[in-house]
């Protein structure tokens, strides 16, 4: 299908014309909106009857992340993607959201056997960057504000700080994911939310300590085991609140036919069903370390830790391109 020649400001103008009329005009339009987009990653209802082809679906697991409560504060999502994530701390009643993204494909951290070939390759497939954003965005009527950068560059001197900050499924498409852990903390003044792919076979298999597989494969460096995650987070400058159970998370509608190997079945017993082996994981910044973000010391309020009623989870790019894979959300 060959996108239109609309950018991302358009299609979420557009967009939020579809959500103006009555019956079957407005289904029709946005239909025709989600259809304009190549590749989506993230599947969402827009609307009744109205569902985003995305690669992965969030939605039966994103209750599984330990939310802290975002009711009126300042929160940022890191790779924001399509914004499945950034919609959903709107909904739980944060003050202001930003979604943080990228702006061209060129700018994905490359393995370098693929930095030549595969920014065009993922283009071809994904079409132009944000433009899922743009239309999901319109068609929910979101305030969500999109800021492009890159991890990396993140800082409280341009962004400002935020009360809670999520990232998920981003560090195994990083060359550097402690550099961008650092920088995340430079601007997380209370929560930080960190949902991530983890290897199976590692956390079964070294589950008393950290370890990370490297991977090398496209879009993908390092994957770690369960308590690798929280490890790296620590290591970041960061102390855990609380950690989810391996849980999976489902595979879209778009996503292709995944390969049943030994590590694909390790991963579905260990987590209890079909999908990308997935753990999320509660913290906040260190107290007294530098480039840590003012914020709250000691116990903030509305934190789940380990206590029970709050929810518990929720995720890159497809097959052979970078930041979609058989198993990245």
């Amino acid at each position: 299908m060959r996108a239109s020649v609309c950018g991302p400001a358009e299609d979420r103008e557009r967009a939020m014309s579809t959500t103006q009329g009555t019956g079957a005009s407005v289904g029709t339009a946005l239909r025709e909106a989600v259809a304009g987009v190549p590749l989506w990653y993230h599947t969402m209802e827009l609307a009744p009857g109205v569902v985003t082809p995305g690669w992965f679906d969030l939605r039966s697991v994103v209750d599984r992340v330990p939310w802290p409560d975002v009711r009126g504060l300042r929160c940022l999502d890191v790779a924001t993607s399509d914004g499945f994530l950034a919609f959903e701390l709107e909904r739980r009643g944060a003050a202001e959201v930003v979604a943080l993204d990228i702006e061209h494909h060129e700018d994905w951290d490359w393995l370098p056997r693929d930095r030549s070939s595969g920014p065009a390759h993922l283009g071809g497939l994904a079409g132009e960057k944000g433009r899922g954003f743009s239309v999901a965005a319109g068609a929910l009527g979101s305030s969500v504000q999109r800021r492009l950068c890159s991890v990396y560059d993140l800082d409280p001197e341009t962004m400002g700080t935020f009360d809670v900050v999520v990232c998920g499924w981003l560090l195994l498409h990083l060359r550097d994911p402690f550099r961008a852990l650092e920088a995340i903390r430079r601007v997380c003044g209370q929560w930080f939310v960190s949902i991530e792919q983890i290897d199976p076979r590692l956390t079964v298999l070294d589950w008393r300590r950290g370890a990370m597989s490297v991977r090398g494969e496209i879009g993908q460096w390092l994957v770690p085991s369960r308590l690798g995650v929280s490890r790296m987070l620590e290591v970041a400058g960061f102390d855990i609140l609380d950690t989810t159970r391996p849980y999976a998370t489902p595979f879209g509608p778009s996503h292709p036919p995944v390969r049943r190997g030994r590590g694909r079945v390790v991963g579905d017993l260990l987590c209890r069903g079909r999908g990308v082996p997935t753990v999320a994981v509660l913290a906040r910044p260190a107290p007294g370390l530098p480039g840590t973000a003012p914020g709250l010391p000691g116990t903030a309020p509305g934190l789940p830790g380990t206590a029970p009623g709050l929810p518990g989870t929720a995720p890159g790019l497809p097959g052979t391109a970078p930041g979609l894979g058989d198993g990245a959300p």
